[in-house]
């Protein structure tokens, strides 16, 4: 079987707005979400005390008090961005069956936050102290479980975790079963709560992080020779996707259609990439030979663009090698981590979400804080300021810890 999948809903929570209109606007006007944390207490000891958090967040606007007070946050992020989705998908009782709607979420690390707070109520009162919500609250799967509690999802449920592409892992995954029959719709992406005391001291710890403490929004600066690390980001962005055929038959708004997917690993090292991009080369290629496009047909990169030393220049020879002189030559590439941060899991469910947008909305957003390019990153990429392009298709990437990658094809339908 090999079914058409498309987009019909898509939700966000995000550093730049809590909905998907909001969170677009900013992208378009070249917006930062940065700033110094607030959320954690950090003290001087942590080289990075800049973020990109969700901001103005009041989970009992849109859910019940009592799940709000024993859920982490992450999920709290996946509910809500997958409530604006499943509105804007219109999705009706009685359209699918439960035994056919499923969901898969990716989740890079989970309830941090739980953790530390139960860890310090032990440590200062002993094991009593311990919340009975624990477990239940950290632990990676919960995400999808609440949503399907929240939507009547009875089909596949499960985490995708696989570091910074999760979330692009998670709707490869849900294309896979809808395109080979086996899920009508799926409802996935990734959610993410990384800001906290262990993801900022461990981060640092390995010099991963920006430590441009006093220029929070010049932090995050894709191929640019000053970058320095990345920005720790947290937020959600949920799709629902469904079959084609039953989607246009219930007269559903089809966003974009996913025509790829490709995965690979570099098998090379546990943080850093392969020289010169030989993972990231075979993924690209396995999507784009997956969707039967030819490579001159694609318009458009989100690209995985971290603002660390290493990742940049990899991503830019990768792309050149798939390329050719396409990538030169009309193919425009930008990283919304600029303004977005890195939402870590739920990394690859916004940006998957963002280059729908680039298709339907035909306008591209920038990469903010490019001003010194690196010699080495020599492509379009477009600086500063958002460009009119009338996108036919065009491909997110997401690579991670261990060497994992994953990259998703769109196409206009």
């Amino acid at each position: 079987m090999n079914r058409r999948v498309v987009i019909t809903g898509m939700g966000v929570i995000s550093p730049l707005g809590n909905n998907l209109k909001t969170t677009w606007a900013g992208l378009l006007t070249g917006q930062s979400g940065a700033g110094p944390i607030t959320i954690i207490p950090v003290t001087e000891d942590y080289a990075c005390r800049i973020g990109a958090e969700v901001k103005n967040f009041n989970p009992e606007e849109y859910l019940d008090k009592k799940l709000t007070k024993r859920a982490d946050r992450f999920i709290l992020f996946a509910l809500v961005a997958a409530q604006e989705a499943w509105e804007q998908a219109g999705i009706k009782d009685g359209i699918y069956q439960p035994v056919r709607m499923g969901c898969i979420l990716g989740v890079g690390i989970g309830g941090l936050n739980t953790l530390e707070e139960n860890l310090r109520e032990i440590i200062a009162g002993g094991a009593r102290k311990c919340s009975p919500m624990l477990i239940p609250s950290m632990i990676s799967n919960l995400a999808p479980g609440n949503l399907a509690i929240q939507h009547g999802l009875k089909g596949v449920n499960y985490t995708v975790t696989s570091a910074c592409t999760s979330g692009t892992h998670a709707v490869g995954e849900a294309y896979r079963m809808i395109k080979d029959g086996l899920q009508d719709l799926i409802l996935t992406g990734g959610a993410e709560a990384g800001i906290s005391i262990l993801g900022l001291a461990g981060f640092g710890r390995m010099k991963a992080l920006t430590t441009r403490n006093d220029e929070p929004q010049k932090a995050c600066r894709p191929f640019d020779k000053d970058r320095d690390g990345f920005l720790i980001a947290e937020g959600a962005g949920v799709l629902v996707l469904e079959e084609y055929e039953a989607a246009k038959k219930r007269g559903a708004n089809i966003i974009a259609e996913i025509a790829g997917y490709g995965f690979s690993c570099d098998a090379y090292h546990i943080t850093t990439p392969v020289e010169g991009g030989e993972g990231a080369v075979a993924c690209m290629e396995m999507a784009i030979t997956s969707s039967g496009l030819k490579k001159e047909e694609i318009g458009y990169i989100n690209a995985h663009g971290t603002s660390t030393a290493v990742n940049d220049p990899v991503e830019t020879a990768a792309i050149k090698k798939v390329f050719g002189e396409h990538a030169k030559n009309g193919l425009l590439v930008s990283s919304t981590k600029s303004m977005t941060g890195h939402l870590l899991g739920a990394a690859g469910g916004l940006e998957a979400i963002i280059t729908a947008k680039v298709l339907q909305e035909a306008i591209v957003p920038p990469t903010i804080n490019l001003d010194n390019p690196d010699a080495e990153c020599d492509l379009d990429y477009v600086p500063h300021t958002a460009r009119r392009a009338d996108i036919t298709a065009a491909i997110s990437n997401s690579f991670g810890f261990g060497g994992t990658n994953g990259t998703l094809l769109l196409k206009k339908v």
